[in-house]
């Protein structure tokens, strides 16, 4: 593959950010990958393998890794964010001094806050003032990172506000293998990509609970309907939600066993605490923390959510997952349309 000239900071040495390093080393660009951990840094250095995050990837010697954020972030053209939500605003808080405004910056994480119930765009867009918004995008869908990683055929959706950025992203990331298709609406891309984490939890509970797969089927497609309604009245666009980071994201996580939250709904459908799950995994699981952020949203702008409801209440009030299925099928159908 010939070097590819574009200066490229990956921030984010977890899984996903470790795979798309590597997607975007095999096109052809050197980069500097920022990690927190310095046993990461020193495997990825020494060994070319994020054993702890993307164990069996080899990684290619144009992955540059560091615990320098300034030294990743410095005189770069593009930067791909892919730390944990929770941990966004502070990381781009820290990155602001070092960028320059002519950078397009790309979130791949997937969550809401939980105070201020901003997507992942709209917290670069207030930690990065230098940065025009339309100059921030968002890269979700369907994938994997131990997939990515294989070389597994993949397709994924890059929004921006400005579809010629969207399109110069499109450009950086695809390949033979990991197709790109973009729009316009970050806002839905983002929503799907983040309440697709909280109805996987439902679903898990629904496996490991041997509940069914009927009830599964249900499960994902008002699932559907819910990321739907929040996403519109966030001003997403309702079609949105019928791709790649709607509808695709949802039936991957929801049915897919590299899933780290179907993962939790299952654990805690045969009998573990919350506390018993987290304190086991080291990745994040990102649904838990947008669970709390979607209950409370929904609330605020009056949205019913009865599925996302019902997982809040089970990870953060102790209900029975059994009585949550009884509570959904037995609500009031009087003013229930399909849609």
């Amino acid at each position: 593959m010939k070097k590819k000239t574009m200066n490229i900071g990956v921030i984010g040495g977890g899984s996903w950010g470790t795979a798309l390093a590597y997607l975007l080393a095999e096109n052809g660009f050197d980069l500097d990958l920022w990690v927190f951990e310095e046993e990461v840094r020193d495997q990825i250095a020494t060994d070319r393998e994020n054993k702890v995050f993307l164990p069996g990837a080899k990684l290619p010697d144009r992955i540059t890794p560091t615990c320098d954020l300034k030294q990743a972030v410095s005189g770069k053209d593009l930067l791909l964010v892919v730390v944990p939500s929770h941990h966004m605003r502070v990381i781009a808080g820290l990155m602001a001094p070092h960028m320059g405004k002519e950078t397009i910056v790309v979130t791949a994480s997937k969550g809401i806050e939980n105070k201020t119930h901003l997507t992942m765009t709209g917290v670069l867009d207030e930690c990065l003032p230098q940065i025009p918004a339309e100059r921030i995008a968002v890269l979700s869908g369907p994938s994997f990172a131990k997939e990515v990683a294989a070389g597994v055929p993949t397709v994924v959706a890059v929004a921006a506000k400005d579809l010629e950025v969207a399109r110069k992203v499109q450009e950086t990331f695809a390949s033979p293998v990991f197709r790109v298709y973009v729009n316009s609406d970050p806002i839905g891309v983002e929503v799907g990509g983040a309440m697709k984490n909280v109805i996987a939890i439902a679903a898990g509970m629904c496996d490991g609970m041997n509940a069914g797969l009927n009830p599964r089927a249900a499960l994902i497609t008002r699932g559907l309907t819910e990321m739907t309604r929040l996403g519109v009245k966030m001003g997403a666009e309702p079609l949105t939600f019928s791709g790649l980071a709607g509808v695709g994201d949802l039936i991957l996580t929801c049915t897919g066993s590299l899933s780290r939250n179907h993962t939790v709904g299952m654990k805690i459908a045969q009998g573990k605490t919350l506390d018993e799950i987290l304190d086991e995994m080291r990745m994040v699981a990102e649904g838990v923390k947008t669970t709390r952020s979607v209950y409370n949203l929904s609330h605020k702008l009056g949205v019913e959510l009865p599925i996302c409801n019902e997982v809040y209440h089970i990870l953060f009030d102790g209900r029975d997952p059994a009585e949550s299925i009884n509570r959904l099928m037995t609500r009031d159908l009087k003013h229930e349309m399909e849609l």
